[in-house]
């Protein structure tokens, strides 16, 4: 292997894990409570190296972001591929998020959409772009479940989405603060059961 493409490897190996190590100290500490300093101890390297890769912590906090919505959205399309049924698709939607905070983590985009005042724009549009595509795709999903009977709900489907979107993200609050994931089903599955006809 040549020295060039063997450098470009190791760089991309170290993005990947100064990503890793980032996203886990948002998703337990939030934004703000976290340095560069942080992720250079736990992975052995100077704040410079870190600096490399991402020059300041908005565009560390950007590429976060983009890489978690490129990984959520994929999990809503291989949502959408095993399950045809709606309420079944939604089931797996909730449990993306039990899955989150049974890992002792949060909604990587909730917890930086509590210190939304302090983002930079760039991380503040990409928060918004992130649950917009949520709803979005739940809105389609309750939609096709009102069309086939299968789903009830007052109001259009993307102020039910909306609501949804919420209720989960507040729900992993309550039950992170509680300390008990069962909080969390229960709420999940009291939205559920508000959604069958």
């Amino acid at each position: 292997m040549d020295r060039v493409k063997q450098a470009q490897e190791d760089s991309t190996d170290t993005a990947t894990q100064i990503l890793d190590v980032a996203e886990r100290l948002v998703q337990v500490r939030g934004f703000n409570a976290f340095s560069y300093a942080d992720v250079a101890g736990e992975l052995g390297l100077t704040n410079a190296a870190l600096h490399y890769h991402f020059p300041s912590k908005p565009e560390l906090g950007e590429a976060l972001i983009a890489r978690y919505a490129i990984r959520f959205m994929g999990a809503l399309a291989e949502i959408d591929e095993s399950f045809s049924d709606p309420l079944q698709k939604i089931d797996a939607y909730t449990g993306l998020y039990a899955g989150v905070l049974r890992s002792q983590r949060m909604c990587l985009c909730g917890m930086l959409a509590a210190d939304y005042e302090t983002l930079s724009t760039g991380m503040r549009g990409a928060v918004v772009d992130f649950f917009e595509g949520n709803e979005r795709w739940l809105a389609e999903v309750l939609k096709q479940g009102r069309d086939d009977g299968t789903l009830d709900f007052p109001g259009s489907p993307l102020e039910e989405a909306r609501s949804i979107v919420s209720g989960l993200e507040g729900a992993m609050l309550i039950a992170r603060s509680m300390g008990e994931i069962k909080r969390f089903k229960s709420a999940a599955t009291h939205l559920m059961t508000a959604l069958r006809p």
